[in-house]
This record gives structure tokens, sequence and C-alpha cells, in this order.
């Protein structure tokens, strides 16, 4: 395996388990609408965050950064607007 297969391969792998990750906190503010525990600073910083690092992989060219900053901003902008609908 070459060296770019072997980054390439590391960056879906950083992707997708660092999206994965996400999943359960959003199934369970989608099922149970309990926005109580989440910080609203933070998801706000959090989300915008999400935004600037899809912006740079999008620059970069960096499909792996798009990929998972895409389905992450998704899940955390609609949490960021349950709390904000929810408080």
């Amino acid at each position: 395996m070459s060296a770019s297969t072997l980054s390439e391969f590391i960056g879906y792998l950083a992707a997708f388990l660092t999206t994965a990750s996400f999943v359960p906190q959003a199934w369970h503010t989608f099922t149970t609408r309990d926005v109580s525990g989440i910080s609203l600073g933070m998801y706000s910083a959090f989300t915008l965050g999400i935004a600037c690092w899809l912006l740079y992989g999008l620059l970069l060219g960096a499909w792996p950064i798009v990929i998972a900053n895409v389905i992450t901003l998704a899940l955390a902008a609609t949490i960021l607007l349950m709390k904000l609908r929810y408080m």
C-alpha cells in the first residue's frame, strides 16, 4: 500500500469514527427532545467550527474532511436548532 493510499484510508477511517461517535448523542436528542444537558455556547461554537472544517476541506479538495463534516454539520445544526427551540 502506498503512502498516499494509506493516508487516504486513515482520513476516511478518522472521518467515519468521529462522525459515527456523534450519532448516539444526536439520536438521543432526536428521540427524547431533551436538550437540558446541552450547552448552548458549546454547541454554537462546535457547529461554527464544523462549518469552518467543511470550508477548509472544500478549499483543499480533501473529501474525507468534506464528507465527515457535511454529515456532522447537519447533525450538529439540527441539535443546535432543537436546543434553541426547546430551551
